[in-house]
């Protein structure tokens, strides 16, 4: 049984803002698959509940050629994972969204959602942290912009204050030759948090870029990782080798999903199949 709330749902964000500085320890709902949980167990006792769906600027996914692609707070995770321009040039990003829960779910859950409910473990992290993506953020005090390697600063913390929101997240655009895959473990297919799950991007300029997550306190880029593979030729024997250093930048706990053992061979594993995969796509 749900406990009582007030519950509000704006038009604009000047609304939006006004409502939650007026009520302090106001949850945000967006699109609910997690709160609605919380409240339904009695986890959460709250006294506001703000309904952002409302809102007409948050809810668009836009592409701009030379700038990069714009995705609101209220875009779904369905909307992400059959967008043609995700598919085209964030390739990572919509296979990881194909992977969250189940399609039911998909249609109620958020990518903002995702990122700011904070887990370790979530699944659109990774693709956002290896497209050096940014978190936009609006509070009484104005806008913000934050670098999503800087958002994340614990389980299931941010920077997020209590009087902000996060309007939604913007990667920059992408060169023609620009590759990304993601591959996750989890103990069933769907509907479960990934064991760990792995973006691995490789550059017009063949750059390679690593992010995981369920690996750490918070979803992560390897960079130190990153530099030691950039002094290597991008072949099957890289790849090989990215199995087993993977181990040596990570720091993976046990849990009721897996063991940190597990964990670390995983993540290797997944680090391997997914330079693999881009290799054989075309790196020339």
């Amino acid at each position: 049984m749900l406990s009582k709330f007030d519950y509000f749902k704006p038009q604009t964000l000047e609304e939006a803002i006004t409502y939650l500085k007026s009520n302090p320890g106001t949850k945000i709902l967006a699109g609910g698959t997690d709160i609605m949980i919380l409240l339904r167990r009695n986890i959460e006792l709250v006294d506001h509940i703000l309904d952002i769906k409302g809102i007409p600027e948050l809810k668009n996914v836009e592409y701009k050629p030379g700038e990069g692609l714009f995705i609101g707070a209220t875009v779904t995770v369905n909307e992400v994972a059959e967008s043609k321009i995700i598919r085209e040039k964030y390739e990572a990003l919509g296979q990881a969204a194909d992977t969250v829960a189940s399609f039911q779910l998909r249609n109620r859950a958020t990518l903002v959602g995702n990122i700011t409910n904070a887990s370790p473990g979530a699944d659109l992290s990774s693709p956002l942290l290896v497209y050096n993506a940014k978190v936009h953020i609006i509070g009484p005090e104005g806008e913000r912009i934050v670098d999503i390697d800087k958002f994340f600063t614990g389980v299931k913390k941010t920077v997020l204050q209590k009087d902000e929101i996060v309007t939604g997240v913007s990667l920059p655009d992408v060169e023609q030759g620009d590759m990304s895959t993601y591959n996750k473990q989890a103990r069933i297919k769907g509907h479960d948090l990934g064991i760990a799950g792995v973006s691995v991007r490789i550059t017009a300029n063949k750059e390679v870029l690593i992010a995981m997550s369920a690996v750490a306190p918070t979803p992560i880029r390897l960079t130190k990782l990153e530099k030691l593979i950039s002094s290597k030729s991008l072949t099957p024997e890289t790849a090989e080798w990215l199995s087993k250093e993977v181990a040596n930048h990570i720091n993976p706990i046990s849990d009721v999903r897996s063991s940190a053992e597990y964990r670390l061979h995983v993540s290797g594993v997944l680090a391997k199949k997914g330079l693999l995969q881009l290799i054989e796509k075309g790196v020339n």
